[in-house]
């Protein structure tokens, strides 16, 4: 414990410095974890109660230097950043604290813990790492050495810079060793980019136009490594480049000058070059451009720039263009970026001429303008411009009169002194004469060649037709149906042109001259329109008075109708019934609200869902919530029945002591092979073939034929009895002699099994040996259970062992009565 006196318990411990060997929980410091050596504070806090103060105490550590075991290392002598610290690599004791010197034994001088294996040499050398003391702890200090070994040397190599067109079969047998100077001998060659020239160890020679004519253009590179002959040192490698140059093909392509400008604008233009590949497509990337510009002040220059998407574009020097005049620019050289000169590319006549204009006049010219409508464009014609060269113009007109506009803008294109342009609807708003007078040209090549003017020009403009309370009405319809539009609020017009437009589910643009009488027209909508059922838009695109000629463009006047659908046509098959199922209008598929079925082809009056179907034809349609009707769908109804079998005379007597089934009553009937039988005639169970016959149990039999498998509708009734049985081949039965009532369920009754079918009235009475009656018993109460049931004798009415005495009476056929004994043995 590094705390005097008397610490309490429960602080907490801290690091003042950080050094990373404190357990802050536990107050354990383990020393060996902390990197560097020095002084050291770890701060012991208790936090004070009922008003204390927090108090503290700070224990002061000394932590001396441990400079590690060294050992030994390899290094290679191109190994540049070799690590001293890894002469302590491998050995199993603590690596050394951080904070020391190295120091070079051999040589006796310091050096950082990187060094230069090369600037070493090759040998064994020594050197040594210390920690100075600290505090009471001396300094410590640990020796190692380090081996240098010479690095394999891979050579020289040089490059092979060939073109696509270049004569390949000088380099077919081409000796990879000729390429690389001063290199280790016994290294091998490897083909870096898989074209198979180097076939086994020792193969150095290639065959360039084997690689040229199945692999194309592109670099290929061949490594020769040398193996050290040291495991510390790495194997060296040499790589030998042979490049493959594309030759590009410009011919067809073009060049763009920009731009041409007004003789006013030379000191102050820009120029640049647009070059457009031709017949070859020219890849993405960096290309030098050589060209020559004529004139006073032409010259020859090189540019550096980009091709992307087949577009490359560069600038030109302002101190070739100084006066009006027309300037040649060509291309005379175009070398890819990167290229070697491999390949020498081919250039057409890539030229283009820069043009500097003089100022347009427009002096002495005639302005025509073509009549129009409102709000419609027409056509200004220029003729006689005798002080405009054929080109391309910019003019600025103003608009007076009727209508009024300034610096208005339009292009004009002047071939042989007449050019024209388009006088906008804009314009155009108001009916009456309008007077558009250019104020302004400038040619179009460049906006600074530019001219005042005064040339005016007079237009006619007339009304255009009123729309305002147009409407149109299409009511909905049945697909197929005849569709009718209904246009009112035309006013005063008398003829019109209307041009509509179909949307939605039709479409159609469809064009109709109508005569209107009262501001109202009607036409029909040609079915050939409309071949889709759904939601349709009717919208009026145009009209046109046709007194005037003037037409009128429209986007609110429109109507949706629906062009309701026809159903399908149901889908329904012949179906068979059985008549016990009593199936109605409602069993037939389909079935529905929109749905009705009918038994005449006529489909005049439809049946309702509780009709009891007949072996007939119906028909069924479809009717939509529009009322649209489908064609209607026949089927054939096939109902089927049979008559309830009947039971053969005495069919319902058996004797018992033969077990009869519900086979043996199907046997006893007219369809013994279909007849099936059931314990009641409404929900009852189907009973199998093997089920017994119960004596005086009712039985339901329906006949169930295979070919219809229908259950006939009606069914018979039969009451079994199994107390028929003949006497004289049922003479005797068994009457046993004793009986065990004494609960294990195991002979607990005196019975007399089957004297009910042969003796259906017989009695049965047991008497003890005094000859008092103990049991009475008949076909409904057939067993003795070994009890009094006459109530005398015994106390607890339990018979004791013993012999008793039975007395039969069998009632019949004046058949005497049957005496005899038993014995009870509990």
């Amino acid at each position: 414990m590094a705390l005097g006196g008397s610490p309490v318990v429960g602080g907490t411990w801290s690091d003042d410095d950080n050094s990373g060997g404190l357990n802050e929980t536990t107050g354990i410091l383990n020393a060996q974890v902390i990197p560097l050596s020095g002084i050291y504070h770890y701060t012991y806090t208790v936090t004070g109660v009922n008003g204390c103060k927090d108090n503290s105490a700070t224990v002061e550590v000394i932590i001396g230097g441990y400079a590690g075991v060294a050992e030994r290392a390899l290094a290679c002598s191109d190994d540049h950043a070799f690590n001293l610290f890894q002469i302590f690599n491998g050995n199993s004791y603590l690596t050394p604290q951080s904070g020391g010197n190295w120091y070079n034994d051999s040589k006796g001088i310091p050096v950082a813990s990187m060094i230069d294996a090369e600037t070493l040499g090759i040998g064994t050398f020594q050197f040594t790492y210390s920690i100075p003391a600290i505090g009471n702890c001396p300094a410590v200090s640990s020796t190692g050495f380090v081996t240098v070994y010479r690095s394999p040397e891979p050579g020289t190599p040089s490059k092979l810079i060939l073109c696509e067109d270049s004569d390949f079969s000088v380099y077919s047998n081409l000796d990879l060793n000729d390429m690389v100077a001063d290199e280790d001998s016994g290294g091998t060659w490897k083909d870096d980019n898989g074209t198979g020239q180097i076939t086994f160890v020792k193969d150095h020679n290639i065959d360039v136009q084997y690689i040229f004519n199945h692999y194309g253009i592109g670099t290929y590179t061949f490594t020769y490594t040398v193996l050290p002959t040291s495991p510390v040192c790495d194997k060296e490698t040499a790589t030998v480049r042979i490049k493959i140059e594309k030759k590009f093909d410009f011919t067809g392509a073009t060049i763009e000058v920009k731009k041409d400008i007004c003789e006013s604008d030379i000191q102050t233009a820009t120029y640049s070059v647009i070059l457009n590949q031709g017949i070859q497509n020219i890849p993405n990337g960096q290309f030098y451009i050589e060209y020559s510009v004529s004139g006073p002040n032409g010259g020859i220059n090189t540019a550096f720039s980009t091709f992307n998407n087949g577009v490359l574009t560069f600038p030109l020097s302002t101190n070739y263009f100084r006066q009006p005049g027309s300037f040649n620019v060509v291309i005379t050289k175009i070398s890819e970026s990167g290229s070697e000169g491999g390949c020498v590319n081919i250039i057409n006549n890539l030229s283009d001429v820069l043009h500097i204009y003089k100022t347009p006049v427009l002096n002495g010219a005639v302005l025509t303008i073509v009549k129009t409508c409102q709000n419609k464009s027409t056509e200004a014609l220029i003729s006689n411009a005798s002080g405009l060269e054929d080109g391309t113009y910019t003019i600025l007109y103003n608009v007076s009169g009727s209508n009024t506009a300034t610096v208005q803008s339009a292009t004009i294109t002047v071939t042989g002194e007449n050019a024209a342009f388009t006088i906008p609807s804009s314009l155009n708003k108001n009916a009456g004469n309008s007077i558009i007078t250019i104020t302004n040209i400038t040619n179009a090549a460049t906006p600074y060649c530019t001219n005042t003017a005064n040339l005016n020009g007079n237009l006619i403009i007339n009304k255009l037709p009123d729309a305002t309370n147009v409407k149109v009405v299409v009511l909905d319809n049945c697909f197929n149906a005849p569709f009718s539009a209904s246009l009112s609020g035309l006013g005063i017009l008398t003829n019109v042109t209307i041009s509509y437009l179909l949307s939605g589910s039709n479409s159609a643009v469809q064009t109709v001259t109508l005569n209107v009488t009262d501001g109202k027209a009607n036409f029909p909508i040609p079915s050939i329109l409309l071949p889709n059922a759904g939601s349709t838009i009717i919208s009026i695109t145009n009209l046109v008075n046709n007194d005037t000629t003037c037409d009128l463009n429209l986007t609110t006047v429109f109507d949706t109708f629906t062009v309701n659908a026809i159903p399908i046509t149901p889908v329904a098959g012949d179906v068979s019934f059985c008549k016990a199922d009593g199936a109605t209008i409602a069993n037939l598929v389909p079935n529905g609200a929109r749905y009705k079925w009918y038994n005449s082809s006529n489909l005049t009056i439809p049946l309702p869902n509780t009709y009891v179907l007949k072996s007939e034809d119906y028909w069924v349609i479809e009717t939509s919530t529009a009322g649209c009707t489908s064609d209607p769908t026949k089927i054939t109804v096939i109902v089927s029945d049979s008559p309830a079998p009947f039971l053969d005379t005495d069919g319902q007597n058996f004797c018992g002591l033969e077990n009869p089934t519900i086979l043996d009553l199907s046997s006893n009937t007219n369809a013994a092979s279909t007849v099936v039988w059931y314990d009641a005639v409404s929900n009852g169970n189907l009973l199998a073939s093997t089920t017994p016959l119960t004596d005086n149990a009712i039985y339901y039999g329906f006949d169930l034929p295979t070919a219809t498998s229908c259950i006939s509708q009606d069914h018979i009734e039969v009451k079994v009895s199994l107390s028929h049985c003949d006497d004289s081949e049922y003479a005797t039965f068994f009457v046993p002699d004793g009986f065990s009532p004494n609960g294990d369920n195991v002979n607990d009754t005196f019975t007399i099994l089957k004297i009910d079918f042969l003796y259906p009235d017989y009695t049965l009475e047991i008497y003890n040996r005094y000859g008092n009656v103990l049991f009475k018993g008949n076909k409904n109460k057939p067993d003795w259970d070994g009890r009094n049931s006459q109530g005398a004798g015994f106390g607890d009415g339990i018979a004791p062992n013993g012999v008793y005495f039975y007395v039969i009476h069998f009632n019949k056929d004046n058949k005497s009565p049957l005496q005899g004994r038993l014995y009870l043995n509990r």
